[in-house]
């Protein structure tokens, strides 16, 4: 090795096996006599349900099962938190009523996908239809109720920051900000999968498609009454997740207890329209923020409430709630901060973590706030953040809320998106527009926000083993779905060892072979799971030393790994006797073996904590072109500085952005998941689902920024959710901007083109 690999563009190792078609996947894997899964899902948002007819399904040919609640002796799934009111947490399969368009019924098992797909056509469910709660508003009213035993549809409530609101009356100026932060669908492109078998020992198998196999094997454990050690499970490629295949699903659990009662493998591979419903939605938040300040600019006191939707069934959503509040006030120098908020249940799809999981929704909050109050006091949005940043000098910072912001400088990460973006030539662009009567509008957007990454205190595992050819294997905890963490964790081993990537080989997914971990999730894998091969690798090459030394007749203090020539030489004299890596791999197994020890390879692990989270931050601004006559918005381009500590790839750091601006982008224009009166889903596929595709998107213009985290010691920070929190207030406040001129204070995403027309036609009618 010549040099660091450290802030150097490394091709993805990962890559070429996904390119060449020699991925694994769970749908492709070959599982010997496995049946396959098809589960009926119901047609009803709310309904009782008064009698299943599965006799003429079982009569099929090719059907081995058939199973409704009737079959099943199971408790709740796991997960459910004891603070949800009684009788709300989830079971596998719909017991007397449904709660959602999409909640599994019964199931069919078959020799084939068509004939498990046939036979669940007949099966004849009896609905007893009742009312629809599909309003996060109207929910809270508890006039229809989705749990009667519970008494209330609103499953908890939170508060943080300051303990009192804000006595706004001292304030020269006051802006209240309703938002609607949409209901989305997170659209991996491999859909949920799963798979599971029995040995004849006994174990579970299970084959999943996960953001890691620890908390899976967790689950499935508690739920089936096993030890963990009873229980394997695996997961290699995964085509995307963004959060939403963190956790166990109903579908997911149940196929123990199928394979069991077939005595073979079975596999569950849902279409896209069932995942569209069936796999958890997120955002989902009716917020509104009070900003209060003075009219130089200065803000002094921020309030917000959030109503947090949790769908038909509690999950993720009272966390999304407090992260939403955790993150304000942004990266804003105010102290008097306060939020309050509560979740409830609606006849929809259940909510999961998505891509931020709450951060997004409380930066959004955030920066359409400060447009308001801007736009109220006849300020530009820039200078209003210029005013109130924090200086660089006043971290480590604490926030009302009790995040400790660790590191950064905001304001020249400010001016730098300022200066790229051309913000005068735009506002003298839009003077000019404005002018001569343009019938399109140019406007410019800006988010400024901080993220909270590694947020959940875990320990995270890592390994490396120096294998008799001097080549290392590496485990790690950590379970990737694109983030690029072999190419990662393999550059930290050539930094530390000298040998070339193609020597390591990077392993992950079987709780067979990895012996703990986590969920990969919250941005946290650089700072903790890297962290973790970090020192287990620092550790390994000491160890090396002491064998190196007695191989050269030195004392280890003289010993010196030559990082270039992936060689040990004593100190001092580069050209007299080295030691390579394979060499100490003899030496070390040699000794092992006089000290009549069976295992003989040189191994280290380490169990990575962590000081605390991390608080990378974003500076973002867009510009749009809005047709006047239609409605029609145009981003025209996307500016971003991201401050991400520590830099080890920028090409992966990158493509994180570029990938979390694109789903950033795609919720502010054009994604929602929609409903009919009924609770009937509208938007159930990719034909009437806006996921927008790399022709409605410009290049995006990506800049990074480097101060080092004090709370791991590669100086790390999250990034991966950075793109979606700044991109989508980014967007919207720049077409709201664009047609400021009219009066236009606020349009609720997405912003298609009806949505805009409709705003310009009020405004202009007045």
């Amino acid at each position: 090795m010549t040099g660091s690999l450290i802030g150097t563009r490394v091709l993805r190792v990962e890559d070429p096996p996904l390119l060449t078609g020699r991925s694994s996947f769970v749908a492709n894997l070959d599982l010997d006599g496995a049946l396959v899964a098809h589960y009926v899902t119901s047609i009803e948002a709310h309904a009782l349900i008064e009698g299943i007819d599965t006799a003429e399904a079982r009569s099929m040919p090719g059907v081995v099962d058939v199973v409704t609640a009737a079959d099943l002796d199971f408790g709740p799934l796991p997960g459910g938190s004891p603070d949800y009111p009684p009788g709300t947490n989830r079971g596998t399969l719909a017991i007397d009523r449904v709660r959602f368009v999409g909640e599994p019924v019964a199931v069919v098992v078959a020799e084939t996908a068509a004939q498990a797909a046939d036979a669940a056509e007949t099966i004849v469910v009896d609905y007893r239809p009742l009312p629809v709660v599909l309003d996060i508003a109207t929910a809270a009213e508890n006039e229809t109720l989705l749990f009667p035993e519970a008494g209330t549809n609103v499953i908890l409530t939170g508060s943080g920051a300051k303990p009192e609101p804000p006595d706004f009356s001292v304030c020269e100026v006051v802006v209240e900000t309703e938002t609607v932060n949409q209901r989305v669908a997170p659209c991996p492109i491999e859909p949920r999968v799963a798979a599971s078998y029995w040995t004849d020992d006994g174990r579970l198998v299970h084959y999943a498609s996960c953001q890691g196999v620890h908390p899976i094997q967790k689950g499935l454990a508690s739920f089936y009454g096993l030890d963990p050690s009873q229980v394997r499970v695996v997961t290699a490629d995964v085509g995307g997740s963004f959060g939403a295949k963190a956790r166990l699903y109903p579908e997911d659990v149940l196929l123990p207890f199928l394979a069991k009662r077939a005595g073979r493998p079975v596999r569950w591979t849902p279409g896209r329209r069932d995942d569209m419903v069936g796999l958890g939605h997120s955002r989902a938040q009716l917020q509104r923020i009070t900003i209060g300040g003075r009219r130089d600019g200065r803000i002094e006191a921020i309030e917000a409430e959030i109503i947090g939707d949790c769908g038909a069934y509690p999950n993720t959503a009272p966390a999304l709630m407090r992260n939403a509040g955790l993150v304000l006030p942004g990266p804003f120098d105010v102290e008097n901060v306060h939020w309050t908020g509560k979740v409830v249940v609606t006849n929809t799809t259940p909510t999961v973590a998505y891509r931020g999981a709450g951060r997004p929704e409380g930066g959004h909050m955030l920066n359409r706030g400060i447009d308001a109050f801007a736009h109220e006091i006849g300020m530009d949005p820039l200078d209003v953040r210029r005013v109130n940043l924090l200086e660089a000098d006043q971290l480590p910072w604490t926030n009302p809320t009790g995040l400790v912001y660790d590191s950064g400088d905001y304001r020249a990460a400010l001016e730098l998106v300022a200066t790229e973006v051309d913000h005068d030539g735009i506002r003298a662009r839009q003077e000019q527009e404005r002018a001569v009567g343009s019938t399109t509008r140019t406007g410019i957007g800006w988010a400024t926000f901080i993220d909270r990454t590694a947020g959940l205190p875990s320990e995270d595992y890592g390994s490396i083993e120096l294998r008799p050819d001097g080549t290392f294997l590496v485990l790690t905890s950590s379970s990737p779905y694109g983030q690029g963490h072999y190419t990662s964790w393999a550059m930290l081993v050539v930094e530390r060892t000298g040998v070339s990537l193609a020597d390591i080989e990077v392993f992950h997914g079987d709780t067979d072979v990895v012996p703990k971990g986590g969920i990969t999730g919250g941005s946290r894998s650089a700072q903790r799971a890297g962290s973790a091969v970090a020192e287990a690798t620092d550790d390994l090459v000491e160890r090396a030393k002491a064998t190196a030394a007695e191989l050269l007749e030195a004392a280890v203090g003289d010993v010196v790994l030559d990082l270039d020539a992936a060689t040990f030489h004593v100190a001092g004299a580069p050209g007299a006797a080295t030691v390579g890596w394979s060499e100490i791999a003899a030496g070390w197994a040699a000794n092992r073996r006089d000290q009549g020890h069976h295992d003989v390879a040189l191994r280290c692990e380490s169990d990575f904590v962590g000081e605390g989270p991390s608080v990378p931050y974003g500076m973002y601004a867009a510009v749009v072109t809005v047709d006047l006559e239609t409605g029609a918005v145009t981003l025209d381009r996307i500016v971003s500085v991201d401050d991400a500590g520590t830099i080890l790839n920028p090409m992966l750091v990158e493509g994180q952005l570029h990938g979390g601006i694109a789903q950033g982008v795609g919720q502010a224009l054009w994604e929602e998941f929609r409903y009919d009166e009924d609770g009937n889903p509208l938007t159930g596929s990719f034909l009437d689902y806006g996921i927008p595709s790399a022709a409605e998107l410009p290049s995006f213009d990506v800049h990074l920024m480097e101060t080092p985290s004090p709370n791991n010691p590669l100086g790390f920070k999250g990034v991966a959710e950075s793109g979606c929190i700044g991109a989508t207030p980014a967007v919207q406040n720049a077409v709201i901007d664009a047609l400021s001129h009219l009066g236009v204070r606020h349009i609720d995403m997405p912003l298609v083109p009806e949505r805009v027309w409709e705003a310009i036609r009020r405004a202009t009618a007045d």
